[in-house]
């Protein structure tokens, strides 16, 4: 059976979003792009995912991916077939949260005054707490430290000569540890002037990655992606492993949520449970039977 377009849900300035797109071009794919709203409502989005707001989501077919380390790990295997480490993963883990909380407070600590109230209460929301940028702006010489210092660990880490962070070929730790130096250079790039001067491995290593490109991308409303969903099945193959589901069973009512931000609960069917991902079914109205797959680092799932 052929496999179904995968098409991307996301918004061009989503810093999650660059890693997929990166993976995208590693492998000289095409896709289908549907540009997202930035903050809520996302009436396109939520039907898909059951009240999953976070960008980006990766749709193929009735099977929905979200959050971008399952979304990096499916586009791998669409690409060169390839499965990712256990070390690529650290590295991703490490780069959405630890990284990214200093990249975030520069950024917005430096253009704070200029972010639409919206945007501001938005993540608030998501976040569940203040997103203060005066605070950040206050913290923002203690945070450069921390951001050079992170970003000095990619510097050494290519000092033996590798192209990439896993050697001749970009991976997924390259697209995660990527996001963070592509997001500073994007919103501030007078800071990441001030925090690349010297790291000239990294900045050799993000030319390398950006002329990478994104694949061969074309645009299609998000309307032509809620018919995609409701013209497919699931299809995507599951494999459940019992010794990894905690006494959980297929079949079972279940709710799935973040464990850090954008705690919203996602309910449905457990379809399958393995050491990388958990599977749930859920049925829309509209658009029929659904899968959607999360990753199970950074995931909980409850009976309900």
């Amino acid at each position: 059976m052929a496999i179904a377009e995968p098409i991307l849900h996301h918004y061009d300035t989503s810093p999650f979003s660059e890693k997929a797109r990166v993976m995208f071009g590693r492998d000289d794919l095409a896709w289908a792009s549907v540009i997202q709203p930035t903050i809520m409502p996302k009436p396109d989005l939520t039907p898909l995912t059951g009240g999953y707001r976070r960008i980006p989501v990766l749709q193929i077919g009735a099977d929905l991916y979200c959050d971008s380390q399952i979304i990096m790990a499916t586009i791998a295997a669409l690409g060169a077939g390839e499965a990712a480490s256990g070390l690529d993963w650290a590295v991703n883990l490490w780069a959405d949260r630890l990284f990214f909380q200093a990249s975030v407070g520069l950024i917005f600590g430096e253009i704070g005054a200029a972010v639409p109230r919206a945007f501001i209460e938005d993540r608030e929301q998501l976040m569940g707490r203040s997103f203060d940028v005066a605070a950040m702006k206050a913290a923002a010489e203690p945070l450069k430290a921390q951001w050079r210092a992170q970003a000095s660990w990619i510097d050494d880490a290519l000092g033996d000569g590798g192209l990439f962070l896993g050697g001749e070929r970009p991976g997924v730790a390259d697209a995660a540890a990527y996001m963070n130096p592509w997001f500073l250079s994007q919103f501030t790039p007078h800071l990441a002037e001030e925090l690349f001067s010297g790291l000239d491995r990294l900045k050799a290593w993000m030319e390398r990655l950006r002329g990478l490109g994104h694949g061969h991308r074309r645009e299609i409303t998000p309307a032509e992606a809620l018919v995609v969903a409701a013209r497919a099945e699931p299809a995507a193959k599951t494999t459940h492993d019992q010794r990894e589901s905690f006494g959980m069973t297929p079949g079972q009512a279940v709710c799935v949520r973040a464990d850090d931000y954008g705690r919203d609960p996602i309910e449905g069917v457990l379809v399958a449970i393995n050491r990388n991902a958990l599977t749930i079914a859920r049925r829309d109205e509209r658009l029929g039977a659904l899968h959607l797959h999360f990753p199970r680092a950074g995931y909980i799932v409850a009976r309900i």
